[in-house]
């Protein structure tokens, strides 16, 4: 085997050569007896009798790159291209002892439309595997016979230089494979969907033009409208960072919004004076509402055609025409959700991010990388700007801000006084104490409820956040106030609180019923006590509706999350609106009040981020609000002398994200240190923990909680985790040598996985 350093396009297609992968790659010809598990033989360059590759192209038109040789009827009748006759292809294959490119011989009538980032496929161990080609080559260092590319899926380039090495460094920071980081970068192909975009293309050229390249030229940028800096000025720095775009200068900044800021507005003028220099822009938001509302702000600004937004809810066929007009430079703005990070936008100028502590930003999938973390090493290799942005401030975006590889944009204290709503906490004075002696028992306080009806009473509408689902989402023992759980598998009971047809409590549903197997309880004895009574650990949104209806009779009532319909935006009109964190509407004109439900909840679950996250709740809620000066409160149900709570009531985002970061160092847990969760059985993850170095450090391992079983059923297996930490600069040894040891038990295809994550988001 022998290495390569570079991933390029052809010199035959006249394109210029693209940055190294963040680290080599092993290039060449599997060994003899290389075999994916369940396919027999080895991968070897043997040639077969096959049926001569179709070519896939245009239909009814000739292929990109014009006319193509007429293949031999079988293989032994194929002859090599006459330049560059080796293919590099990245096969798809998530074995990470198979992590590296492999080189093929191109056959002469494929050698027009094999070009750099096109699909293929090859043959792999006895069976045909998808891949990608990486670059065509006049000779490869393997010196035995290589095997053939059997065919090109497609002429479109799909996977451009740039992409591939993002997805070699991000596969590389997570310990990852490079085919699973591929599978999120590029969208599954659409036939139908990619000749409608071609016969478009095909239509808007010129009499006599063909399509002859990899790609067309990037249209034209988009006009945009006068970028006016105005709300930027509010910040520090806000103006120079607007600047920096319009000039097309490097720029990375942690942008802090102030309360009641409409953030797709200050977003969609970033991107315009990014495409007014003649550069594009990827735009990352949590979820589907904040890409249909920065879409709306960004489309206002630079058209309907200057703007297309990416997510998985458009259905395959519309996302992949929309991916291929990125693609083709038909579009230089690009709003979506987590894999839009990977877009391959023309002429890259700014790379945005909106609350990067949401926890939707991190990918479910192998190798489990962060939106932010993504972002970060675009920008990097791109020399493209980058702006970390929200109302709360995470550990990660501050040791950005620490480093000094960013700088902050923030407002006055001044200005964000001026903005923001009073917020008040329990305990907060001894007169509230003595007016309301049980407020931090009870759910609801009188503070509360007065701020509510004073809200009501101005004709505004009252957000009442509530951190659970469900009606009952939690039960507890009355006497010990132990939880109360299932007797068939121990997991917790709740009652989901379901109405029949007539409205009324369904009698089943108001049984208490096990949240994990659904089996009713109807004669609940504690097994601590002995007692059978029962109270609410936690009350969801259903029952805090319920309540709420009662205690302010003739007010309407409205849900969102927690089951309920998601509510884009309600009217400026008195109602109250329950929402569960990240499901809270905005009001026109913004909401008179604010009731945070339930602190305790929010901060006693057992994660380390817990508090960092309560805060970006809190702050997402609290900005909906109007500001003091127009009667605008917050009243949040928890202790004043908590330190998440006094942020919240100084809204002071960037000092807890200090004094979070500066925790977390003194007792080594991330972003002070890099760490990683290696998840699996008692001997795997043994096995896994032998092949580390001793720069490591090992925390456990500990066994997980099982998840519950019926009556009968066998016992799970005992699954176990370790936590590896290591300082932040062998971080990426750490991360090689969880690929290297990954590798060695694919190679020995031991049967018992090993889940690997690195940084992950939540830790216990």
């Amino acid at each position: 085997m022998t290495t390569s350093s570079t991933v390029h396009r052809s010199r035959a297609a006249g394109a210029v050569p693209s940055p190294a992968p963040a680290r080599p790659s092993e290039v060449g010809r599997a060994p003899e007896g290389t075999a994916l598990p369940g396919v027999p033989g080895p991968v070897d360059g043997a040639v077969v009798d096959a049926p001569p590759p179709a070519v896939s192209g245009r239909p009814g038109g000739p292929q990109r790159g014009g006319s193509v040789a007429r293949p031999g009827r079988n293989r032994g009748e194929w002859r090599p291209a006459a330049e560059l006759p080796v293919a590099r292809v990245a096969v798809d294959v998530a074995l990470a002892h198979l992590d590296r490119p492999f080189d093929y011989r191109v056959p002469e009538h494929l050698a027009a439309v094999a070009v750099p980032g096109v699909r293929l496929r090859v043959r792999f161990a006895g069976r045909l595997v998808d891949g990608y080609l990486l670059e065509r080559l006049a000779e490869s260092p393997h010196t035995g016979k290589l095997a053939w590319v059997e065919k090109v899926v497609s002429p479109e380039p799909v996977l451009t230089p740039e992409v591939a090495a993002l997805c070699r460094a991000v596969a590389d920071r997570y310990a990852g494979v490079l085919a699973d980081v591929l599978r999120l970068a590029v969208p599954p192909r659409h036939a139908k969907a990619e000749a409608v975009a071609t016969a478009d293309a095909v239509d808007v050229a010129a009499p006599g033009e063909g399509s002859t390249g990899p790609a067309p030229a990037p249209a034209a940028a988009p006009a945009a409208g006068p970028v006016e800096p105005a709300a930027w000025r509010r910040y520090q720095h806000g103006a120079a960072l607007l600047d920096a775009l319009a000039g097309g200068r490097t720029a990375h900044a942690v942008w802090q919004a102030l309360p009641g800021e409409c953030w797709p507005d200050r977003l969609a003028e970033a991107a315009a004076a990014t495409v007014a220099a003649g550069r594009g822009a990827v735009l990352v938001v949590p979820d589907q509402r904040d890409v249909a509302a920065l879409h709306a702000a960004c489309a206002a600004r630079l058209g309907p055609d200057g703007v297309v937004a990416l997510t998985a809810e458009l259905g395959p066929a519309e996302r992949y025409r929309r991916w291929l007009a990125v693609r083709r430079g038909h579009v230089r703005v690009v709003v979506g959700t987590r894999s839009a990070a990977f877009a391959p936008v023309d002429r890259l100028g700014l790379l945005a991010v909106w609350d990067d502590g949401d926890d939707l930003h991190s990918e479910p999938r192998a190798p489990y990388p962060h939106v932010r973390d993504v972002l970060v090493l675009r920008a990097h290799s791109a020399g493209a700007a980058l702006l970390v942005g929200g109302f709360a401030r995470t550990a990660e975006a501050h040791v950005l801000v620490e480093s000094g590889w960013a700088r902050e944009v923030v407002a006055e204290r001044a200005t964000v006084r001026a903005a923001m709503p009073r917020i008040t906490a329990l305990g907060e004075t001894d007169a509230q104490l003595v007016r309301d002696p049980d407020s931090r028992a009870a759910r609801l306080p009188h503070l509360a409820f007065e701020a509510a009806r004073a809200a009501l009473g101005a004709g505004r509408p009252v957000l009442v956040q509530v951190p659970r689902a469900g009606y009952l989402p939690w039960l507890a023992c009355g006497t010990c106030r132990e939880t109360a759980r299932c007797r068939h598998c121990a997991g917790p009971l709740g009652l989901t609180g379901r109405r029949g047809r007539d409205g009324a409590h369904d009698d089943a549903a108001g049984l208490p019923h096990c949240r994990w197997c659904g089996r009713p309880d109807s004669a609940f004895r504690c097994p601590a006590c002995g007692s059978r009574r029962l109270r609410a650990g936690v009350v969801g949104s259903g029952r805090t509706a319920e309540e709420l209806g009662r205690a302010f009779p003739g007010t309407t009532v409205r849900t969102s999350g927690g089951g309920a319909p998601v509510l884009a935006e309600v009217a400026a009109q008195p109602e109250l609106v329950v929402a569960t964190p990240g499901a809270e509407p905005r009001a026109a004109g913004g909401y008179g009040a604010a009731l945070l439900l339930d602190g305790w909840a929010m901060l006693s679950r057992p994660d380390l981020r817990v508090a960092e996250e309560t805060l970006r709740r809190w702050f997402a809620a609290a900005a909906l609000v109007v500001p003091h000066t127009e009667g605008g409160r917050v009243v949040v149900m928890a202790d004043t002398a908590i330190p998440v709570v006094q942020a919240l009531v100084r809204w002071d985002p960037a000092g807890h994200a200090a004094a979070e970061l500066a925790s977390r160092a003194e007792v080594g847990f991330p972003p002070a240190v890099r760490m990683a969760t290696v998840e699996g059985t008692a001997g795997a993850v043994a096995d896994m923990l032998a092949e580390l170095p001793g720069v490591v450090e090992v925390l456990g391992p500990v066994e997980l909680d099982p998840v519950g079983t019926a009556a009968g059923d066998e016992p799970p297996e005992i699954r176990e985790r370790a936590l590896l930490r290591v300082p932040r600069a062998d971080g990426r040894a750490m991360a090689a040598a969880l690929h290297a040891a990954q590798a060695a038990r694919t190679a020995r295809k031991v049967p018992d996985p090993v889940r690997v994550r690195l940084d992950p988001v939540e830790i216990g």
